[in-house]
């Protein structure tokens, strides 16, 4: 069973997400955390095949938690979720080797059927 954290400050984005992956398959398992610290600390124990990201959160943003992982060699696939359509953002985002893509919120079914494929 392949197991997705997903990482939003917003409950709403994550239950959609959460939901939409469900609709998509069972097998999944789902972890999902609206305190991006908290993930932080879990990410070892949880070991996560993918990680759906959001960029602007407070304490800590997307941004640090990619350094995060760059920092520690983690090499999980990550797809940037954000409600930015900034180049700069894109730009930015392509300077970690482990995010796939950087996607606008909000991920409609076909598009999360794709990764979920790819992944």
């Amino acid at each position: 069973m392949k197991r997705i954290m997903l990482v939003d400050d917003v409950k709403i984005s994550n239950f959609i997400m959460k939901k939409m992956i469900q609709k998509l398959s069972v097998d999944y398992q789902i972890f999902d955390y609206t305190y991006p610290s908290q993930a932080l600390d879990d990410l070892y124990q949880i070991n996560p095949d993918l990680i759906f990201l959001d960029i602007n959160m407070p304490e800590v943003n997307g941004w640090q938690f990619l350094e995060f992982m760059k920092e520690n060699n983690l090499k999980w696939p990550v797809y940037i979720l954000t409600s930015s359509t900034s180049d700069f953002d894109l730009q930015r985002s392509q300077s970690y080797n482990n995010v796939r893509d950087l996607l606008v919120k909000p991920l409609n079914a076909s598009a999360l059927k794709s990764i979920l494929d790819k992944e």
